[in-house]
């Protein structure tokens, strides 16, 4: 039985350890700057940038989730941005990652989100097939932007 409950700092090595199997998953194992540092400020600060979830099965953490609130201008509402989803290799299939899709998605009605989003990466086809059977559909039309580094410093006017 998959049981979902709300990080705690106590967690926070292990959400870091989930982010680097995430990373490695996505092909990328050595961009994750995060530390056990960062990340409990980030989640326990005095001002949390982001919430997670631990998905628990037979006790032991198989899973999390990381969100955030975002907005949206055309309804007025805020929404609920999910930056990670992760489940084990040896948990997949259980229905943890349904669990934490479906606990989040009950955060964002009781908030009154208007909105439930998250991206995914194109060559991903077992994430993509998993959102598609839990009813997630492409926004067609739109691509993510990002600024960083450098060109992020320039465009401040820092460099």
């Amino acid at each position: 039985m998959t049981a979902i409950r709300p990080a705690t700092r106590a967690d926070v090595a292990t959400i870091l350890r989930f982010i680097r199997e995430l990373a490695a998953y996505e092909r990328e194992p050595d961009a994750v700057e995060a530390t056990e540092a960062s990340l409990a400020l980030a989640l326990f600060g005095e001002h949390p940038a982001a919430e997670a979830v631990i998905a628990d099965h037979d006790g032991h953490p198989v899973g999390f989730a990381l969100f955030f609130h975002n907005f949206s201008t055309w309804t007025g509402r805020r929404g609920l941005y999910l930056e990670d989803l992760y489940v084990t290799p040896d948990a997949r299939g259980q229905g943890a990652g349904r669990a934490l899709l479906a606990h989040l998605a009950d955060i964002a009605l009781t908030r009154g989100c208007a909105r439930f989003e998250w991206s995914v990466l194109d060559w991903n086809t077992p994430a993509v097939d998993f959102y598609r059977k839990v009813g997630a559909v492409p926004m067609d039309g739109w691509t993510i932007q990002r600024v960083t580094g450098d060109a992020l410093a320039a465009l401040a006017g820092r460099g």
